[in-house]
């Protein structure tokens, strides 16, 4: 004689789980195709940006709150702390534009 086994609940839904499984994998939208793009190079303009905002994040040569960046570079160089002299060049070359003479934090009241 055999015997019979006993029946488990997980018998009867092992064939329903499947179905869900398949089910959720079929309304799972497929992802969007991942582009290649490179980043757009930067212009010249930006880059001097990018070199007036390290030099006023730079506290070697001092405070640069509640003054322009060109008196900023000039008061370090009295002092003798040597600013860069390509920063002095870039702010007398633009003068006129208020991107480059004011500092970083000049937006922030103080």
């Amino acid at each position: 004689m055999t015997a019979k086994r006993a029946a488990l609940i997980t018998d009867s839904y092992k064939v329903v789980k499947r179905s869900r499984r398949e089910e959720k994998r079929e309304k799972r939208a497929p992802s969007p195709p991942q582009k290649d793009t490179e980043p757009r190079p930067l212009t010249a303009r930006e880059i001097e940006l990018q070199e007036l905002r390290q030099f006023d994040q730079d506290w070697r040569y001092g405070p640069c709150t509640g003054i322009s960046r060109l008196q900023r570079w000039e008061r370090a160089a009295q002092h003798g702390l040597n600013p860069p002299q390509e920063i002095r060049d870039m702010l007398l070359s633009a003068d006129i534009d208020s991107d480059y003479t004011h500092c970083l934090w000049s937006d922030y009241p103080l």
